[in-house]
């Protein structure tokens, strides 16, 4: 026992057990350290980075579908109003082949009378009265009655 008790507190054998205290200490951090690592290994990482680049990859070939699957629609809706309007085209001209309409039309638009009918002009008061606030108009620059004439003219025109 002697032996063992010289062995016990001698430099040597203290060294050898703080040595083994220390390196035990050091596999349970580089275990903890491994078991937090293993989370996220290199196969991990490596199908994250190739997943991030297919998405980078696609995103602009996705863009372009999705524009260009809007512009079809567009088109095609452009395409229904055209025929859309192409119908009534062809109703007017056939509307305009019957005499009937033509005179009426004559007669509306044109103030035409058959020979022996007389014709009259009923005015509205409104619009005489408009006419009259335009009587000012001689007071005004020459250039603003052309402008107004343009603007009243155009908006015939839109109405129509």
């Amino acid at each position: 026992m002697a032996v063992k008790d010289r062995d016990r507190f001698s430099t040597a054998t203290r060294i050898r057990i703080i040595g083994e205290q220390t390196a035990a200490r050091v596999y349970r951090s580089q275990t903890r350290r491994q078991a937090r690592r293993s989370r996220l290994t290199g196969r991990a990482a490596l199908l994250a980075m190739v997943f991030c680049s297919l998405v980078v990859a696609l995103a602009y070939p996705i863009r372009q579908y999705v524009a260009q699957r809007a512009e079809i629609a567009d088109l095609q809706r452009e395409q229904r109003e055209t025929r859309q309007r192409v119908e009534d085209l062809r109703d007017l001209k056939a509307r305009w082949q019957d005499d009937a309409y033509a005179e009426q039309q004559i007669r509306l638009r044109l103030h035409y009378v058959m020979p022996g009918e007389t014709g009259f002009v009923v005015v509205d008061p409104e619009a005489a009265e408009q006419t009259r606030a335009e009587a000012g108009a001689a007071d005004r620059p020459w250039y603003r009655n052309v402008w107004d004439g343009v603007d009243k003219a155009d908006a015939a025109a839109r109405r129509q």
